[in-house]
């Protein structure tokens, strides 16, 4: 269950698969956006029970335990402008682009109420609209922690109104390029099957045509390197993380997926996936506006170690 404030609370029964885990890594594991260190928090204010009573974190899961999951309200929490360097695009005073750096998560969440693209935000911007409230100022739209690249953020209501308007009828353009792992061997394609919550693992997203939502991913080959593919994909809808499941369902995870992917880092310290051109109608004035970043330097370090005679632009 989850209130307009941000809390929730939530029950999982374990399975024989969960038996002998700790209650920290059980509720982690289960729990969307749940930091391990934010659950041990939780346990230790009886906010995290098995079978109704409060146990400790070295508690070791049976088999069909109940556990609760309660997340406080986040406004019961001071979020602070902190003064984090971003990489600002453009700016006026109805938006703000920003290219978002690697590790960088957007807003606040369990665990992470510090060091967020909305923590610098407060710092840098003196107003922020308010239509997601405290923990989300400003925030229309997310790119995953370990993604890098273009937002858009509205520094009004009516600015937010309508970058969310562009969004819902998927007026608002946005390209990223990729590095998969094996040879695609289309030129273009088109992956259209509905995305929803794992019911194996909620951390994760997943194909899901049973109680999934549309999600429509349009990809084309830019380039075969040596066992990656180069791509470049365009959304048609935005669901959670998915790029990342839709590529994976194609046999083709996104280099550097520890979620969904084969493990396989490459040298890089998250996912191969950069949001590098954001198509949009300025809220005020009306003009159409596309704006560009360049991929960070190990998203290119990893193209040119694939292969030495690849000329990267974007």
């Amino acid at each position: 269950m989850t209130d307009d404030e941000g809390s929730w609370i939530r029950s999982y029964t374990a399975g024989a698969e969960h038996v002998g885990m700790r209650l920290d890594v059980f509720a982690s594991t289960c729990a969307e956006n749940l930091s391990r260190s934010y659950a041990q928090k939780l346990i230790e204010s009886g906010d995290i029970t098995v079978n109704g009573a409060v146990k400790s974190t070295h508690y070791k899961i049976h088999k069909n335990d109940e556990v609760s999951v309660d997340v406080p309200p986040p406004e019961d929490l001071c979020i602070l402008p902190e003064d984090i360097p971003l990489d600002v695009v453009y700016e006026d005073e109805h938006i703000l682009i920003v290219n978002k750096a690697r590790g960088m998560v957007v807003h606040p969440a369990p665990g992470h109420y510090s060091g967020t693209l909305v923590n610098a935000l407060l710092h840098r911007c003196r107003d922020l609209s308010d239509i997601n409230g405290v923990i989300r100022p400003g925030i229309v739209h997310r790119i995953d922690k370990d993604t890098t690249g273009l937002l858009a953020v509205a520094k009004n209501n009516e600015a937010h109104i309508s970058l969310s308007e562009q969004l819902k009828k998927h007026e608002m353009n946005r390209i990223y390029t990729a590095v998969t792992e094996g040879l695609i061997d289309v030129r273009s394609g088109t992956v259209s099957v509905p995305i929803g919550r794992d019911p194996n693992d909620r951390k994760k997203m997943a194909v899901n045509t049973h109680d999934g939502r549309e999600a429509v991913t349009h990809f084309t080959v830019l380039k075969r390197l040596e066992g990656h593919t180069l791509i470049e994909c365009r959304l048609e809808t935005g669901r959670t993380h998915q790029i990342r499941v839709h590529m994976s369902y194609i046999g083709h995870p996104i280099t550097g997926d520890m979620l969904y992917g084969r493990g396989e880092m490459h040298g890089m310290q998250g996912q191969a996936l950069h949001a590098g051109k954001l198509t949009l109608r300025h809220p005020a004035s009306g003009e159409l506006m596309t704006f560009e970043a360049p991929p960070p330097s190990d998203f290119t370090a990893l193209v040119s170690g694939l292969s030495s005679s690849v000329s990267f632009t974007i």
